[in-house]
């Protein structure tokens, strides 16, 4: 069983590029060092849109109790320190999955 979290953003106009470079380098590592599992990751870049899930083993109160410890951990300080917010707003919600096949 895993948690996951579907995560959509709409980037600071002129800040996509920056954005998903930054992304790339910085937070699958940072998450996967921190319990998380990087699920996918999606950009659309003529309307700077980033669709990403991360997931934790275990259900919700494993993944809030990961997501809890992840916010205060350092390196996610590290990740976000002196970057710019590039993130104009965002939706996040958990989800599951639909068999397709």
């Amino acid at each position: 069983m895993k948690t996951v979290q579907l995560r959509r953003y709409q980037i600071v106009p002129g800040e996509y590029e920056a954005f998903i470079s930054w992304f790339v380098a910085t937070m699958p590592p940072v998450r996967r060092a921190t319990g998380f599992e990087v699920e996918f990751a999606y950009g659309v870049p003529e309307t700077s849109e980033f669709v990403w899930a991360v997931s934790v083993a275990g259900d919700r109160e494993e993944f809030e109790r990961v997501e809890a410890a992840y916010v205060v951990s350092p390196e996610r300080a590290g990740a976000f320190a002196g970057i710019p917010e590039r993130i104009a707003s965002k939706e996040i919600s958990y989800v599951e999955g639909v068999p397709v096949g």
